[in-house]
């Protein structure tokens, strides 16, 4: 794939047309999780522990099976034990053995809402009344809910079996620490001798959701001869038949899905839940099952985000450059290991060139449900704890936070601690482009402060399939497997088809293939999506215009070689001594039956060469000293995005990201009681950011192109979100002379600072 092709050249790239599947989602007439149906088919639903800790003493599912209109019941019984297996998904890894723990609860429950059984009823008032009743004895357990209090060495501990890995000897008694893990580089103990300035803070984080607006929502349809077809909202269809096959114990081949449109995921939709228990419901009935969660059940039993507790300390001369950081990052990962805490750690500090690092993480578990990624897993809490202080730092040294962080700025060629040096990037760009920018040097008000934080994302290849088809009218059919998870990501791919192409946007059809029209897929997960998406795009593109040159040169009588593809034509080749009548693409695709059939362009690639992304984000902010409330006044977030194929919806991605982290800084936090059961499962008590709590989101998108992208592409939907924490922190901070460490900065909180403040 050849380097990144120059801005003077492109037609349609870069330009904002309409996105092909806005009418559709405007109208209703798409299609999410929830409005696919078959006839005959059943309602299933999921009975869930009320308990966040028990051990399941027995079950008994009579007296619902009993019950006129329930078709099929399942418990742990009808799902085989896994041993442990672990894959990637998406940014995080599972094991299997987990999986189906957690999908239905074995030899215990270890949160509240814990699935234990499923029903699939003629109606959702059948299977309602099916759920209660099932007869469940429980041996209820202590239960752990804040990560500190886990890692304790007499915690109730979750799992008898689970010794911390990552230490050396292996410990002889079980913990609640699943894995410890550590990344370093230089000596930091010399790094701090020789540090003339030096902060050392403790943060806090809560778990919070991805909030996506569309619940869980799935229908499976098995036949009497084994073939599953399954319709889901998900972020990775391919991924998801993988998953239903192993825990199934079935062939891949034998399960059909079609991912259904997605009304949002961020990360959320990367896990399985009812999926299987849909297939086996089906399985036991002989009729389709239609699983979807209400809201409660997907804050109750769908993962958010892992809650943080993270130390920093940082070193730096008085010329303000830095000599050495450590972090310690203590991850919950809820009722299963796998939190995002290696990637986290990764993070913390890779914004910056430095010599002297170490970063130690532990994977914690606790009684809360298995987390799940939230766009940029693990980052935006690392950065809330080393953005905060930086800041402190910046300002003991009387250095402009901007400048203090240009001093230390990672650069290509900057050895990471975690491994590679970096490639091409664009940080020090968006740090320029920021304190440039007049949001930098506009006045504040009394009470009002601001704060400026960074981002940094890996983003991620892998494998991906696209076809491109020539219709007989010379219009193009194109074909992909990534998905449209945050909207936008089918216009771009059709962009960069027609590009290719050099015909109008408008003639280029993008759809999405199910698992039985593609080869494999890689979950759409990593800012991935345009990426890889985009790569098999091109590739497709490409090799279908090598066909055309080869039709054109047969039906022209000229060497192929004669024959270059230009502005949507097969032309004779500059310089060539040959010459002939030019074809269009739409002359070529009549004559096809006649020249040799259909022509099509197909890619089976792992796409390779992610470009990391970089972002440098400004708040202000005014705080009411006697409420503790905090209002955003002006944002503007800066970002190197490679190239915005489509500069609308790379905005949109910015903005998105941003106003998640807004509710994540201010108001968002899973709320338990003594009990260990949730207390705001709903929009109502938890409070996601409203269009009243925003401001305009000023975007600034620099471009410094991926050069392993035929167009610069790097993923950029994850970076904007990473930075709001910090900075709404650093930005309140400013506003009261006080440090404030633990999120969210809730009205209660930030007025117990205020209160609490020395004379």
């Amino acid at each position: 794939m050849s380097s990144a092709i120059g801005t003077e050249d492109l037609k349609i790239v870069g330009s904002r047309p309409l996105r092909p599947d806005g009418v559709d989602k405007v109208t209703g007439r798409a299609r999410y999780g929830a409005d696919v149906s078959l006839p005959g088919q059943l309602i299933g639903k999921v009975l869930r522990s009320p308990h966040p800790h028990a051990r399941i003493l027995a079950i008994d599912t009579s007296l619902a099976l009993a019950l006129p209109g329930v078709k099929a019941v399942v418990t742990r019984d009808d799902f085989p034990d896994m041993p442990d297996e672990y894959a990637a998904a998406g940014e995080l890894t599972i094991n299997y053995r987990d999986v189906t723990r957690n999908m239905m609860a074995r030899e215990k429950v270890l949160y509240d809402g814990h699935p234990v059984a499923a029903v699939a009823a003629i109606s959702e008032s059948v299977a309602r009344e099916a759920l209660k009743l099932i007869k469940v004895d429980y041996q209820v357990l202590p239960h752990v809910i804040d990560v500190r209090e886990a890692m304790r060495p007499d915690a109730p501990l979750l799992h008898e079996a689970q010794y911390t890995e990552g230490v050396s000897p292996k410990p002889d008694k079980p913990s609640n620490i699943a894995k410890r893990l550590e990344f370093s580089r230089g000596d930091v103990a010399a790094g701090f001798a020789r540090a003339e300035v030096i902060v050392e803070r403790e943060f806090n984080t809560q778990p919070v959701h991805q909030g996506y607006i569309e619940p869980q929502a799935c229908l499976a349809s098995t036949t009497e001869d084994g073939q599953v077809e399954l319709w889901t909202s998900t972020q990775g269809h391919f991924m998801f038949r993988a998953q239903c096959a192993k825990l199934l114990q079935m062939e891949v081949s034998r399960i059909r899905v079609t991912p259904t449109e997605i009304g949002g995921g961020f990360g959320g939709k990367n896990n399985i839940y009812n999926e299987p228990l849909a297939i086996v419901l089906s399985r036991k009935s002989h009729r389709p099952v239609k699983m979807v969660m209400s809201r409660e059940e997907v804050f109750r039993a769908t993962g958010p985000t892992s809650g943080g507790n993270v130390k920093v300390r940082l070193g730096a001369t008085k010329d303000g450059r830095i000599t050495a950081a450590f972090a310690e990052l203590n991850f919950q990962a809820g009722a299963y290991p796998g939190s995002s805490v290696a990637p986290a750690s990764m993070c913390a500090f890779t914004r910056y060139d430095l010599d002297n690092v170490r970063v130690i993480g532990h994977d914690v578990t606790c009684n809360r449900p298995k987390v799940a990624a939230y766009r940029a897993p693990g980052a935006p809490i690392a950065a809330f704890a080393v953005e905060s202080a930086i800041d402190e730092l910046a300002g003991k040294l009387a250095i402009d936070p901007i400048e203090f962080r240009l001093k230390n700025a990672a650069r290509e060629g900057t050895q990471t601690y975690y491994g590679p040096k970096l490639g091409t990037i664009g940080y020090v760009e968006t740090l320029e482009a920021a304190r440039a920018h007049p949001h930098y040097r506009a006045p504040l008000g009394p009470d009002q402060g601001r704060g400026v934080a960074t981002g940094f994302w890996f983003n991620i290849g892998g494998e991906t399939s696209a076809t491109v088809n020539i219709n007989e009218d010379g219009t193009v059919a194109l074909m992909h497997g990534t998905l449209d998870v945050a909207g936008g990501s089918r216009a771009a791919m059709a962009m960069m088809v027609a590009e290719e192409l050099g015909i109008p946007f408008e003639q280029v059809r993008p759809i999405v293939g199910d698992t039985a029209v593609l080869g494999f897929n890689f979950i759409t997960a990593g800012s991935r999506g345009t990426f890889a998406g985009g790569m098999a795009c091109v590739t497709a593109a490409r090799q279908a215009i090598d066909r055309l040159r080869t039709r054109v040169a047969a039906i022209r009588e000229v060497p192929v070689e004669a024959v270059i593809w230009k502005d949507g034509q097969a032309r004779p080749a500059e310089g060539s001594a040959i010459r002939f009548e030019p074809m269009s693409l739409a002359q070529i695709a009549r004559l096809a039956g006649k020249t040799g059939g259909t022509i099509a362009g197909h890619a089976e690639i792992n796409a390779q060469g992610a470009g990391p992304g970089f972002g440098t984000h400004i708040v202000d902010v005014a705080v009411d000293r006697e409420t503790g409330a905090i209002r955003v006044l002006r944002y503007t977030a800066v970002q190197d995005v490679g190239r915005a194929i489509h500069p609308a919806y790379v905005e949109g991605q910015l903005q998105g990201g941003v106003a998640q982290g807004i509710g994540w800084a201010l108001n968002e936090e899973y709320v338990y009681g003594a009990d260990g059961v949730l207390q705001n499962p709903g929009f109502l008590d938890y409070r996601i950011p409203v269009a009243s709590d925003l401001p305009y989101i000023d975007t600034v998108l620099v471009e410094v192109p991926n050069p392993n992208h035929p167009y610069g592409v790097r993923g950029c939907g994850e970076v904007p979100i990473i930075a709001p924490l910090a900075a709404i922190a650093n930005a309140v901070s400013h506003a009261l002379g006080i440090r404030l460490c633990d999120l969210p900065l809730s009205p209660p909180r930030v007025a117990r600072a205020i209160a609490d403040r020395p004379a």
